[in-house]
Formats: structure tokens, sequence, C-alpha cells
């Protein structure tokens, strides 16, 4: 098959053949006195001329599509690894960029019909394909965006599991660790019984009071576990602060001073904050005891929309390695503790879609905030 190249070539030969044989026709018929067919014989040396002429300057087709260019290539190979689908939003169209976005949209490159939430720049959640995503966008010029899709059904998934797997290894621990005494306890029990040993009655009392504590425990559990959904309601703060500091100088007496500020109503659920706070308080007095200096706690309760509350103590705060682990579910160092009172502290806070943090700050301080 003649390439463009060769057929240019072959028609500039042609036409200067074409151009050499028509000159010696036209000037012999010329000589011989054919005025008609010198006219005919130029028009045809001229048809051809130009033929020949359209042939080499015709401009070659364009290159069929190539494969995209070989530096290109790694870069394609690493985005089809990616197991998160990646987009091209360019106005009202969308483009799969890599395997995962492909196989999740059934397309090969463009995507027909894209779903409307896809084009929306305001909008940050996808249903699609029976799963929820959440889109991760970042702009690349006044329409163009390069998205992600997180599969948010997965993220919850594996939350769900490694919670579940971090409460199984503290339940085991826990367990392990109050059933082991009591069976010791119990054969101590059995042998002092078959020789008649004045302990026994000892051995008894300690078996029940560590019966206790493991069920103490798993109380604790049980509570942490089936935190009911909060039913928020108006509360004026000063009530719930009056209250609160009732439980205190009934548990702690003058052994450590309460100062409290409060002012403004917040709609949350009484109870349950009240219990939250109480943790916090109850915490920050031990933690106050412990310390050489007078013995203080600072609760702070304001809603101007958004409901804050303070919690501050004097005690010798907490240590770096310490505070990471502070909210996990029966982490304690106090002897006697169930380690449940920040991590119920928590929860409520967060079922009320808001949040429980320990400051950064000298002194040990929490605050917990609901938004309106």
């Amino acid at each position: 098959m003649l390439t463009p190249e060769r057929r240019r070539a072959l028609a500039t030969l042609a036409s200067g053949v074409t151009l050499t044989l028509g000159g010696a026709a036209a000037l012999a018929v010329w000589r011989a006195g054919m005025w008609g067919s010198l006219l005919g014989t130029a028009m045809a040396v001229a048809w051809l001329l130009a033929l020949g002429c359209w042939m080499a300057l015709r401009r070659a087709p364009a290159p069929a599509p190539s494969q995209p260019a070989r530096d290109a290539w790694p870069i394609t190979a690493l985005l089809d690894q990616v197991p998160v689908p990646l987009l091209r939003i360019e106005g009202v169209q969308v483009r799969a960029i890599n395997r995962a976005a492909r196989a999740l949209f059934v397309a090969d490159d463009r995507i027909p019909a894209p779903p409307s939430t896809l084009t929306d720049p305001a909008t940050r959640h996808l249903r699609h394909a029976g799963r929820r995503w959440r889109i991760d966008a970042v702009a690349l010029g006044d329409a163009h965006r390069l998205a992600a899709l997180i599969d948010v059904d997965a993220e919850e998934h594996a939350a769900q599991e490694r919670a579940q797997d971090e409460m199984i290894d503290i339940l085991g621990h826990e367990l392990l660790n109050g059933l082991s005494p009591i069976v010791s306890l119990a054969d101590s029990a059995v042998t002092a019984a078959q020789q008649g040993d004045a302990m026994l009655g000892d051995i008894l009392a300690t078996l029940a009071r560590r019966v206790e504590g493991l069920e103490g425990f798993a109380r604790a559990y049980r509570q942490l576990a089936r935190l009911p959904d909060p039913v928020a309601a108006p509360v004026t703060l000063t009530i719930l602060a009056d209250d609160l500091a009732r439980l205190f100088r009934g548990r702690f007496g003058t052994g450590v001073t309460l100062a409290i500020e409060a002012s403004g109503t917040a709609t949350i659920d009484r109870d349950q904050m009240a219990q939250a706070l109480w943790a916090l308080l109850q915490n920050g007095a031990e933690a106050a005891l412990a310390a050489a200096a007078p013995a203080r706690v600072a609760l702070a309760l304001h809603s101007d929309g958004t409901f804050t509350a303070e919690v501050r103590d004097s005690g010798p705060g907490i240590a770096a390695a310490d505070r990471a682990r502070i909210f996990r579910a029966f982490h304690t160092d106090k002897p006697g503790g169930s380690g449940i009172g920040l991590t119920l502290a928590r929860r409520i806070a967060r079922a009320h879609g808001g949040e429980l943090m320990l400051l950064d700050s000298g002194e040990t301080a929490f605050r917990l905030t609901v938004p309106a």
C-alpha cells in the first residue's frame, strides 16, 4: 500500500512528464495549424497539472489514536491500582480516571448520565450502587474538579470491627484478671473446709468481695453498652449546676472546693448530661485530692447556642503517655476505679452530636460541647 509521501512523489513526477509531453504535442499542433486541437491539448495539460498539484498538496490524513505516551504509562498503571474510585469532573461531564471508577460506573472513560450529586460542587455525599460514598474533591479550575469517592459503609464497618476487637480484648483481660483470684480463693476455701481451718471465714469474705467487684465490672459494662438515645429538652443551666453542687458537697464535703459559673439555657438530655458532668467532677475531685496543693475544682456551664461545659481541677495533671488512653473503656489508674467515667461522658456528648476533649493546658481541663 502506497504511503501519502510516495503518492505525492508519484503525482509530482506524473505532472512533470505530463507537462513535457503536453508541451511537445502543443508545439506540433501549432506548427500544423490545427488550432482546435491546440486548444484541447492545452486544456488537457492544464487539467492534468491541476490534478497533480492537488494530489501533491493534499494534507495527509490524521493519524489514528495511538496508545498513551510511554511516560504516562507508570502514572496510569499506578492510578489503576488505587482502590478508591477517582473521577475528573468537568462541568456536567464526569470521566473515570482509574479502574475502580470504571468498575463502579460500568464505563470506559466518560460516564453517561452521571448522578447529579457528582456535578454539584456543594454536595459532599453520594448514594450509588446500593452504598454510601463521601465525595472528597479538589478544585482544578473554575469548573474542573478531581474527586475521590470514599466508601462510608466500609469505613464504618472497619471502625466497628476495630472497636469490637478492642472491646473483646478488654473484656477478656478484665474477666481473666477477676476470675483468676476467685478460682484460687475457691480452692483455698475447699482446702480450709476439709482441714477445719479457722481462716475459712476470711477466705470466704475475700471471695465474696472479689465476686462483688466482678459483678460491678459487669454492671458498668452493661451501663456503657446500653446507653439510650438522649431525649433533649430545654434546661436552665443554673438549676443543673445547683443540683451538681449539692451532689458534690454530699460526696466530698469541705475537702474539695467547688467553684461554679453557670448561665443560659441549653437543649440537652438533663439526666444524661448530669451523669456526664458528675463523672467529670468526681474525676477532677479525686485528682485534686491526690495533689499536695489545696484541692479545687471549677465547673463552668454556658450556652450561646452551643452548650459548653468545662471542668478544671488542681490535680497533678495527666501524664503524656496516658493522655491518649484516658477515654478508653475500663482504663484507670485509681484503686477500685471502674474506668468507665470518662468513656461514658464522651459517649453521652457524642450521642448529643457533640464532643468531649482534654484541653492542652497547664492544668487538667475537660471541655464538653454540644452544638445548637
